[in-house]
């Protein structure tokens, strides 16, 4: 192998790792849309779209324009069908959080629940 040749190979492996961090996803980052399916009974009111923590809380904002998600209380949100409570409503959604964005225990992994739906209002199936 030439000089030339092996320089090249050096100065082309020491830049991949750079390029890998300056468009990678950081904290609070996801390229992919993530579910955010479960149940809510308007407590809150109008849900833009939201979260599942990893502490276990639905984290959600009203609006698009928000940069800050709040996290609701456990007793208006649920994953799992609520017993005994009529005011509940099916919520199906999915968001891609963008950089920037204030998004406490949000690990990125993906959604739970029934799958996702994507685009538009968020929280809009929970009339």
């Amino acid at each position: 192998m030439t000089k030339r040749v092996l320089t090249a190979l050096l100065l082309a492996a020491t830049t991949l790792p750079l390029a890998a961090c300056v468009d990678g996803p950081g904290p609070g980052y996801a390229s992919t849309p993530y579910a955010y399916d479960g149940y809510y009974d308007g407590y809150y009111g109008d849900v833009y779209d939201g979260y599942w923590g990893d502490d276990g809380g639905f984290y959600y904002r009203h609006g698009a324009n928000e940069r800050r998600y709040i996290r609701g209380d456990n007793a208006h949100f649920s994953r799992e069908t609520p017993n005994g409570n009529g005011n509940f409503h099916a919520m199906h959604g999915s968001m891609t959080p963008g950089r920037g964005m204030n998004m406490p225990h949000f690990s990125g992994g993906g959604g739970h629940g029934f799958g996702g739906h994507g685009g538009g209002h968020g929280g809009g199936d929970h009339h």
